[in-house]
């Protein structure tokens, strides 16, 4: 009897003591908690260092740019592609900085690259064919990304099916809306097998316009399906481009011509925002038209510092491009998408040199926050102050300011906008 009650008593003790450990694990994070949590500042996130992604980044390297976005409260990043070892050294630093420190948190959207048969392959006799899918690549991709989503289930929250792969101007790859439609049911049909994780949320990254936002060209039984499929839409959004190719709203009204010019740029960077929010609006007005309600977040917005280029402050540039409206861009986008309940995957964390490589001024070489030099642009000078950066590293630099903190001198380089009449 004796031991029967010992042995019941045991029993019982180890219940308890299962219970309360059950009961202090932290609850697992989902997408949904995520999304639209201004907690959880999302990020585009590529981490190449050199001129060439021939080069990856190194778990080292990654997890120097790890513990830089955690101390700047980023904890959702996006990644690309799969075919390259980034996005498995990605997740396999944040696995080991969260053994080293339980209380670090870092999420992902891991990106599958979709293109089309041909893509990227112009030569006398080979063409994009945007009617047909590269199946074995895209099939390749789709296939590496759930596995990693399987592989780490505690970090990959969101699987995205291509990067503008829809776009009618992303000439060199796109597929048809049909394509995405189809692994999109793909991952959701491993989802309801118990094949992938069931909180994983699906969706697409697209620029608005192919979210149904802009031209009716893109308004397609196959994008209604679509839209129908996906978790959430992920649009993109870039009012930096548009200062050139759309620059009606760019163009300083009459009504500002006697402001100063300081006051010209403030205004022109609220009229930026303003633009993102009508393309963001479209592609709301247009899901809705359908009779559907899914969540909308920015997939990508961003806005370089640097360009000799079209939005440069040279010739017929559109003088778009310096750190002060950078960082005017990056405070008004913040601000509207944490107040709308909306999540922002800003592009990008730090400046990337192979987008560009022969030139280094062009403008998809700078939309970093931080540049190659481990200097922080303005948008960031208030973390030096702060010392959000004490202590932390990256490529063995220090984080310090641009331009030595100057402002004065920082403000030399600020043009007002210029249209071409």
């Amino acid at each position: 009897m004796k031991t029967m009650i010992k042995s019941i008593l045991t029993i019982a003790s180890l219940i308890v003591v299962l219970g309360c450990s059950k009961t202090n694990q932290k609850p697992e994070i989902t997408a949904a908690d995520i999304l639209g949590n201004p907690n959880y500042i999302a990020m585009s996130y590529g981490g190449y260092r050199e001129n060439t992604r021939d080069i990856q980044p190194t778990v080292s390297d990654i997890k120097e740019d790890m513990k830089i976005l955690s101390a700047m409260d980023v904890k959702v990043l996006r990644t690309y592609n799969t075919k390259l070892q980034q996005v498995s050294n990605l997740l396999k630093a944040i696995s080991e900085l969260k053994k080293e420190d339980p209380n670090f948190e870092m999420y992902v959207m891991v990106g599958a690259w979709i293109s089309c048969e041909g893509a990227f392959k112009w030569t006398d006799t080979i063409t994009p064919n945007h009617d047909v899918e590269d199946e074995q690549e895209n099939a390749a991709e789709i296939e590496r990304a759930a596995a990693l989503a399987n592989q780490y289930p505690d970090i990959v929250k969101m699987i995205a099916v291509g990067n503008e792969a829809m776009v009618k101007w992303a000439t060199s790859y796109y597929v048809q809306p049909g394509v995405i439609l189809k692994w999109v049911n793909y991952l959701q049909d491993l989802k309801s097998q118990g094949k992938l994780p069931k909180d994983v949320w699906i969706t697409s990254s697209d620029n608005f316009a192919s979210w149904g936002g802009g031209d009716e060209i893109y308004h397609t039984k196959d994008l209604e399906n679509l839209i129908k499929a996906v978790d959430f839409i992920s649009m993109h959004t870039y009012p930096f481009h548009d200062s050139h190719y759309t620059p009606a709203y760019w163009k300083i009204p009459d009504s500002e011509q006697n402001l100063s010019d300081k006051e010209k740029i403030d205004a022109a960077m609220l009229r930026a925002r303003d633009y993102a929010i009508s393309q963001y609006q479209g592609v709301f007005n247009y899901m809705k038209s359908l009779g559907l309600d899914k969540p909308i977040h920015i997939g990508e917005t961003g806005w370089a510092s640097i360009s000799d280029g079209l939005y440069g402050p040279e010739g017929e540039g559109s003088r778009a491009a310096d750190e002060y409206k950078q960082a005017l861009f990056y405070k008004h986008m913040r601000e509207w998408t944490n107040k709308a309940g909306m999540s922002c995957f800003y592009f990008e964390a730090f400046d990337e040199q192979w987008k560009d490589a022969n030139n280094p001024l062009g403008s998809e070489n700078h939309f970093g926050l931080i540049n190659l030099k481990g200097q922080a642009k303005y948008a960031l000078w208030d973390l030096v102050d702060k010392g959000t950066f004490d202590g932390l590293q990256r490529g063995g630099k220090t984080i310090t300011k641009t331009y030595n903190g100057n402002i004065n001198e920082l403000m030399e380089s600020v043009k007002i906008p210029f249209v071409k009449q």
